[in-house]
């Protein structure tokens, strides 16, 4: 298998989508394993020690922005070192009236200078043999200015995937209405990544220099019983690792090994350094949280009917959607695998749209 392939971090971004937050180097963050566990196609196996601490204090000692070589699916690695609470200077600074925290995302002047636009494949565009319909919005904002004076107005554009390998595409304006297609190129571009419809596309441009660049997110399946697409993915046994003729998992699972959450969750338990691979997924939850989240959530005290605002991203990943809603439950288990653990601790029904930003 190839290496896996390091991302610039503007590009990382509007691949993984808004709603995505990797948390900077020294900053504190809580580890929930049982979160971690979540992401892996089997439940793993946990010793008492492990399944004893079901969130972690650690500060962070390394990130990095990656590729998967087999599917273009950006994803990070994160170094964490366990922290002792008891010897928590951030902890100690706050009890003292400081504003220490060390937690504050940094400030990243590039992320601006690179715009994105995401759309959802449709069957016409995922079709082998057909072209890729661009929307107005997307032409307008990514690609070059065509010489509208041209009979047929068309360019030949070279964009860069996540890899670095450039793809070349003929963008064209034409038809009955007038619309802005990819034709030559994209439907070498489709079978090589294996797309399917579902699956987005993320086309970006570095405003200062001009280059573009094109990114994938990989639909996700779902368990069709479920009924509801938040709920987390459940991988299928098809021969191909819950991928189907790709040859790679769909499910959102399954993209790292259950036995690599079992060694973290045992280092991280143990006190020792430790890594964490996280794909983003829609839908899915962060497992590493920044430590001021955590702490003011459990300070807290749920109760059914509280009424709460939740982010969900929207469908084309370019922002999110604010909810209304009302706690129905709020639980901490007192046995079971995981006895004491905040890990989806409130159940909430959401009721109303408040709108998109």
């Amino acid at each position: 298998m190839a290496a896996d392939t390091g991302v610039d971090p503007t590009v990382w971004k509007a691949c993984a989508g808004t709603s995505v937050h990797i948390p900077t180097i020294d900053s504190r963050v809580y580890y929930f394993p049982q979160g971690h566990a979540e992401h892996f196609s089997s439940p793993p196996f946990l010793s008492p020690i492990a399944s004893s601490q079901p969130l972690i204090l650690c500060r962070v000692a390394a990130v990095r922005l990656l590729a998967n070589p087999e599917t273009d699916e950006v994803f990070a690695k994160i170094r964490l070192v366990p922290i002792d609470p008891a010897r928590d200077i951030h902890a100690l600074e706050r009890k003292l009236g400081f504003s220490g925290g060390g937690n504050a995302e940094e400030e990243d002047g590039e992320e601006a200078v690179v715009s994105s636009y995401a759309k959802v494949l449709t069957a016409s565009d995922a079709n082998n043999g057909g072209g890729f319909s661009v929307p107005r919005t997307c032409a307008d904002l990514i690609f070059p200015s065509l010489n509208f004076a041209a009979d047929p107005p068309v360019q030949t554009l070279s964009i860069r995937d996540v890899r670095g390998v450039a793809w070349e595409f003929r963008h064209i304006y034409r038809g009955t209405p007038r619309r802005h297609l990819l034709t030559t190129g994209w439907s070498r571009f489709v079978n090589h990544k294996k797309l399917v419809a579902g699956d987005y596309v993320v086309f970006m441009k570095n405003r200062r220099s001009g280059e573009l660049f094109v990114g994938l997110r990989r639909a996700v399946r779902t368990d069709a019983n479920c009924g509801e697409r938040w709920n987390f993915p459940v991988a299928e046994d098809d021969g191909f690792g819950g991928g189907g003729k790709e040859g790679f998992s769909r499910s959102g699972r399954g993209m790292v090994s259950s036995e690599s959450v079992v060694l973290e969750a045992e280092l991280a338990a143990r006190g020792l350094a430790f890594e964490v691979v996280y794909y983003p997924k829609r839908g899915s939850a962060d497992f590493v949280v920044k430590a001021e989240t955590v702490e003011e959530s459990l300070n807290v005290f749920w109760t059914a009917g509280m009424r709460v605002k939740m982010a969900v991203e929207s469908e084309d990943a370019s922002g999110v959607k604010w909810f209304q809603g009302t706690v129905s439950s709020a639980m901490v288990p007192d046995n079971g695998p995981w006895p004491g653990s905040p890990w989806r601790m409130l159940q909430v029904c959401l009721s109303h749209y408040l709108g998109r930003f």
